[in-house]
């Protein structure tokens, strides 16, 4: 997760998904230079043509099979080259921009994904679609995205908000901003992020923060966490005295690819279920 937050912090160029068209012909080749590049990519039905991506890059299975280029921030220039990728897809706002000068120094062609909204994810299954030529098969599973989102969109609509802290990290403790992707699903589902207008994508904060905002529901999106034993000694917080401590997996919701559907889904039916102990409809 701190490699998410790492990343979150890092701001590459700014680029429309999939404007720097490297060529005519679809592409035969690809570098991913994100996990979540790499699940999308596979999304849009090009999986097959990934020969190279970054570690942590995990999902689908296939992907725990393709050969291994560095890191989010360290990458193997020469072992790229080696590579001959037709396009390198680095992540907006991941990708270091001293990664992607020194590529296109290097000759090669970078296009540059952003996903910063919840629209930008099928937007990107779309492009990644549209380099290789599989416009067809990346246009049907960004539809079924949209509709998925959609459909929570009409669900949740005119639910009591509530005030929510996102954790994201316990030790040390961060969260998300109101510019960060998680945020604006949990708005979908009718949440109000409690750090919302604050600067940073993921800043790092103080248990006493916490305290002050006085969230009446608490979600960790972590590995391993435990957002009951960490927080249930705080009885004076509301979320505490009312039970609305929740934990979710990470990927579905960290990770800006199609399966924050699930993530959204998860989200949504905590909230849900943090409403009806106080009456909250």
């Amino acid at each position: 997760m701190l490699i998410l937050l790492c990343a979150l912090a890092v701001s590459a160029n700014s680029a429309e998904p999939g404007v720097q068209r490297p060529a005519q012909r679809p592409v035969q080749s690809i570098v991913s230079l994100a996990p979540s590049l790499t699940e999308l990519t596979f999304t849009a039905g090009a999986g097959g043509r990934l020969v190279g991506t970054v570690e942590f890059s995990d999902h689908p299975a296939q992907a725990k099979h393709i050969p291994r280029i560095g890191d989010a921030f360290r990458i193997d220039f020469e072992r790229v080259l080696a590579l001959h990728p037709d396009v390198v897809l680095a992540w907006e706002p991941g990708t270091p921009e001293r990664v992607i000068t020194r590529l296109r120094e290097l000759g090669l062609t970078v296009v540059i994904i952003k996903t910063y909204r919840i629209a930008d994810i099928p937007a990107a299954v779309r492009s990644i679609g549209t380099l290789a030529g599989l416009e067809d098969t990346a246009r049907r599973m960004a539809e079924r995205f949209e509709r998925g989102i959609m459909a929570l969109r009409m669900d949740y609509a005119g639910r009591a908000p509530l005030r929510v802290f996102l954790q994201v990290n316990s030790a040390p403790l961060y969260t998300v901003n109101g510019r960060q992707i998680m945020s604006e699903v949990l708005e979908l589902c009718g949440g109000r992020n409690v750090f919302a207008d604050l600067n940073q994508l993921a800043p790092e904060i103080g248990v006493e923060a916490v305290l002050a905002a006085n969230p009446e529901v608490i979600i960790a999106v972590e590995t391993n966490a435990d957002a009951a034993a960490m927080w249930g000694r705080w009885q004076q917080v509301t979320a505490v005295r009312r039970g609305n401590l929740y934990t979710l997996p990470p990927d579905d919701l960290a990770r800006p690819t199609t399966r924050l559907l699930s993530g959204a889904q998860q989200l949504c039916e905590a909230l849900q279920r943090a409403r009806v102990p106080s009456g909250v409809r």
